[in-house]
């Protein structure tokens, strides 16, 4: 009688993620502090739910989270591949722009994307040959990049100025939340997340967990680690254009500060620094939590230890996630099939309403009339509440705002609960893509529904 083969574990693990078959439990401690520290901030300071609001963040944030994009790739392909030097490169890149652009060779938003983009994947080229046949271990390799880049860029630019293209001089004003820096957040997310339906994503995804079992499976082990990495440098483009739109210059130093909050943003994401592991999601979310970190502890006081306040509340709650990673087994035990998807949608119709209180303006209702003392109305004490009161120009006015966010808040639940019954009844790799898209297009509604009842309110304000 013979026994039933098994398949290896970094095998196993990848089909069954492919066939949504495993939940995701650790995106369950990045959801849950991404929207207490939202929650925080909206009541310290409701303007950050307002059109310029949110546009500020968007534009502060991006480069932060496809920084941490760029890492993942590469720290998915496993040997320990953290690359120290994506903040000097991605300050490299932007210097190299700035004296450039100045010396009027690149004016166009075509030739700047793909200079950036092809100086990130040269680099990590480059990276990747020394690790494969050198043979020098990736954290050697990316240590002396971090050194060798802040060197350059200091030579290049010995100190911050110079003018950024044309083109972006509006991009940073962040004002709006529709910007083209949000555009390339999108393009970005969406490109990544066609990339994990990919054979080549599970390839690297395998060779990750598992080096050894990838390449007795037949994958190409060189090939796919040389991809990986030409992929991050791709994303420390982009990232690099979203830095020089904020700064609107060249800072050769200012970049570096991206390598350490980068890592941290990824692993409060819910990625291995091991391999093997890591995800869009879960990246963007560590990235959000990060800014949400400075945005609340901006709106306290420390006097002149603000920065060091700050860079001890990154390392704490660094450490906390860390240590409640320890107790997903145990949470598995009781939640088998938890759902990041639902989980999250739950949490955000919680703060929807926490924003929603947070930023109406209670004062507009009016104060009630006074009650004046008299004599009983016994008809109209029978029959009043049987009618139909007519509603008061404020009710309206509270009805009308909010109705929309209201059915924006039961249609992403109906949603979300039919993703989830689909994706427990598809492959997550058919689906996938759908998901995506109907995610992302309920984010944009959203935003557009937060940005019409700003300009009205606006409007009516001028009026």
């Amino acid at each position: 009688m013979s026994l039933p083969v098994t398949e290896t574990s970094p095998q196993a693990a990848a089909k069954a993620d492919l066939q949504g078959a495993r939940s995701n439990p650790y995106l369950l401690m990045p959801i849950t502090l991404f929207f207490a520290l939202l929650s925080i901030a909206v009541l310290r300071t409701p303007t950050l739910m307002t059109a310029s609001g949110i546009g500020a963040a968007i534009i502060v944030v991006t480069p932060l989270i496809l920084a941490t994009y760029a890492l993942m790739a590469s720290t998915i392909s496993g040997r320990g591949t953290v690359d120290l030097s994506v903040g000097p490169l991605i300050g490299f890149i932007n210097v190299t722009m700035i004296q450039l652009t100045a010396a009027g060779m690149l004016e166009n938003p075509i030739p700047v994307f793909l200079y950036c983009m092809a100086v990130g994947a040269a680099y990590q080229l480059i990276f990747a040959l020394i690790v494969i046949y050198v043979r020098v271990q990736p954290i050697i390799v990316s240590l002396s990049g971090y050194l060798a880049l802040s060197g350059i860029n200091l030579v290049i630019l010995p100190r911050p100025g110079g003018m950024a293209p044309s083109f972006m001089a509006e991009w940073g004003y962040g004002t709006s939340i529709f910007s083209p820096v949000l555009i390339i957040l999108i393009l970005a997310t969406v490109a990544w997340l066609l990339f994990t339906t990919t054979a080549f994503y599970t390839h690297l995804r395998l060779m990750g967990s598992d080096e050894r079992a990838a390449y007795t499976s037949g994958v190409p082990i060189t090939v796919v680690r040389i991809g990986a990495h030409l992929i991050s440098g791709a994303f420390a483009g982009l990232a690099s254009i979203c830095f020089t739109a904020l700064i609107s210059s060249g800072d050769p130093s200012q970049g570096t500060t991206y390598t350490l909050i980068a890592v941290t943003a990824l692993v409060l994401g819910g990625a291995s620094l091991a391999g093997g592991r890591g995800g869009v999601f879960g990246s963007a979310l560590g990235a959000l939590n990060l800014y949400m970190i400075t945005y609340v502890l901006s709106t306290y006081n420390f006097g002149a230890v603000q920065s060091f306040v700050t860079n001890l509340a990154y390392g704490a709650i660094l450490v906390i996630s860390l240590l409640l990673t320890l107790l997903i087994p145990v949470i598995q035990r009781y939640i088998r099939n938890f759902s990041p998807l639902l989980y999250f949608v739950a949490l955000s119709v919680v703060v929807l309403g926490i924003i929603l209180h947070a930023t109406f303006d209670y004062a507009s209702l009016g104060a009630a009339p006074a009650y004046v003392p008299g004599p009983m109305d016994m008809q109209a004490a029978l029959t009043g509440p049987l009618e139909i009161s007519t509603l008061s120009p404020e009710t309206l006015a509270l009805l009308l705002e909010a109705a929309p966010l209201a059915f924006f808040a039961i249609l992403l639940v109906i949603i979300a609960v039919f993703l989830r019954i689909a994706l427990s009844q598809s492959s997550r790799k058919s689906i996938g893509p759908a998901v995506a898209v109907i995610i992302g297009a309920l984010v944009l509604g959203g935003t557009y529904v937060i940005h019409e009842n700003s300009s009205s309110r606006d409007t009516e304000a001028v009026d």
